[in-house]
């Protein structure tokens, strides 16, 4: 009997066609590692070059929702000046409603995204890619509110206040990035002190000067962005347009966000 079960044809046959059931090739083995991968502090380094990415999208949204709504859904000073105004003469116009609005979701948003990484692991890759994926999700409801709904640009219409909303509330996750990163220059939503910054700095013409650089590339990506958002607002897509393709760009992000470098310290 033992010598039939020794057999070289037996033994063949008796082996599982799919291996054995502990082979590593199992889907689940794979599981530890994408838990790891999700669960790691993402490295901090040149990750600046993903919030100044995120210029360009501010630029985009807010040169294209100042010209169609006539309120910034980022830059929150010309909001504030706006407000003013309207409060001075408030039936004067509908603007300040406007700004009032993009105003109250911004620090909605502020509160609610800086609470989200203060309670949870703030840098960890799962964290900022959910962050991302919900700023997405904003930009994509605005966009499919302007797309399908009508034209109420000029009115206090849910479907102006409701995507203006949902934009402002998303750019603050932006700016709250910044100060999880550590890179609080880097808001994506303010230039104002980054010019100061930029043009008192002691080492403004040294060839070798990384805040230099990135005071630099700041105001130049959001300009492109304005550009865009300008190009978009006065073409036949209009805010639709600029609205999706800002949604391609932010879940460009949470792509970047997904394959980003691990923190070495956070990986053994």
């Amino acid at each position: 009997m033992s010598a039939l079960t020794s057999s070289p044809r037996l033994a063949s046959e008796n082996t599982p066609l799919l291996g054995r059931r502990g082979n590593s090739s199992h889907p689940t083995a794979a599981w530890p590692r994408l838990r790891k991968h999700m669960t790691v502090d993402i490295h901090k380094d040149w990750a600046d070059l993903v919030l100044l990415f995120c210029y360009i999208i501010t630029g985009l949204l807010d040169s294209s929702a100042v010209f169609i709504w006539g309120s910034f859904v980022s830059m929150q000073t010309g909001n504030t000046v706006y407000l003013g105004l309207g409060l001075v003469a408030p039936h004067e116009g509908i603007r300040w409603v406007k700004a009032l609005t993009s105003i109250s979701f911004f620090c909605f948003g502020s509160f609610f995204f800086a609470r989200f990484h203060r309670l949870l692991k703030a840098r960890a890759r799962w964290v900022l890619v959910a962050s991302y994926t919900l700023q997405f999700f904003c930009i994509m409801a605005a966009a499919l509110i302007v797309t399908l709904g009508n034209d109420s640009s000029n009115q206090l219409h849910w479907q102006v206040l409701v995507p203006l909303a949902a934009v402002a509330f998303q750019a603050s996750g932006q700016a709250v990035t910044s100060r999880v990163l550590q890179y609080g220059g880097l808001t994506s939503v303010v230039l104002t002190s980054n010019y100061c910054d930029l043009f008192s700095d002691a080492k403004l013409f040294t060839m070798s000067n990384v805040e230099r650089n990135r005071r630099i590339g700041a105001p130049v990506l959001l300009l492109i962005g304005a550009i865009l958002g300008g190009l978009f607002a006065h073409s036949s897509v209009g805010l639709a347009g600029a609205l999706w393709t800002a949604a391609i760009l932010k879940a460009m992000v949470v792509v970047a966000w997904l394959l980003w470098k691990a923190d070495p310290e956070d990986s053994d």
